[in-house]
């Protein structure tokens, strides 16, 4: 199958099956959503969003948050991972956003790895989501199921997923399809078990199509046993 055609089907199934998409993160405001995407690095959405409701209320904007200690965000996100780390780049975030981009969430990926504890994927999601960007940010459902999938060929990095994904995904739809990648691999193509029998991507599927491909050369070696 050429890859053309790959995508051509993925794009076709998720726009039918999923039209409308967004992060499930809960937020108000850029800031809002900048610290959950923090918070979420090697955490789940769902932790996050147990800790942000009160870690917001105590400090709603960028100026409280500059204001504060990290030993004092602490108490708010300890129960995330890496509590800590985040906890500093949290209060650094926020100094720098009122030092450097006068208290706005800046809307360049460039500028936006400026801030503490923001890397290119944190970047790409904010420019996506915030300022409706054509960036692709890629964590560790979107790597692992473009390869899966055959999105993307043998990628070893994240920053290949997202060039090969930006190149065949058109461009009005790479902000949508960084939500239909991490979707499809929080609750369908699992890292252990994904259930693929439930998939309905199994037509353009490579993890799929040598899974089948398996069984049948299994069944035959049983039948010349």
């Amino acid at each position: 199958m050429r890859k053309e055609e790959r995508y051509g089907g993925v794009i076709e199934w998720f726009s039918r099956n999923m039209p409308v998409v967004q992060t499930e993160l809960r937020y108000t405001d850029p800031f809002q959503l900048l610290t959950a995407v923090i918070l979420s690095a090697q955490c789940t959405d769902k932790r996050v969003n147990t800790v942000t409701p009160a870690l917001f209320e105590a400090f709603p904007t960028a100026e409280a948050m500059a204001a504060a200690t990290p030993e004092a965000v602490y108490e708010y996100i300890k129960s995330v991972s890496y509590p800590n780390n985040k906890a500093r780049h949290l209060t650094g975030m926020a100094q720098k956003l009122l030092s450097e981009f006068g208290g706005r969430v800046p809307s360049d990926v460039d500028e936006l790895q400026r801030l503490p504890g923001v890397g290119r994927k944190t970047a790409n999601v904010i420019a996506s989501v915030v300022y409706e960007k054509p960036a692709m940010a890629v964590d560790t459902h979107v790597f692992r199921v473009s390869n899966r999938i055959g999105l993307t060929t043998d990628s070893k990095t994240p920053l290949a997923t997202e060039r090969e994904l930006v190149k065949y995904f058109p461009e009005s739809l790479i902000a949508k399809a960084h939500h239909w990648l991490i979707l499809h691999g929080r609750y369908v193509c699992l890292a252990r078990s994904p259930k693929c029998e439930a998939c309905g991507l199994q037509p353009w599927c490579k993890y799929y199509d040598s899974k089948i491909q398996g069984f049948k050369n299994s069944k035959i070696q049983e039948g010349c046993v």
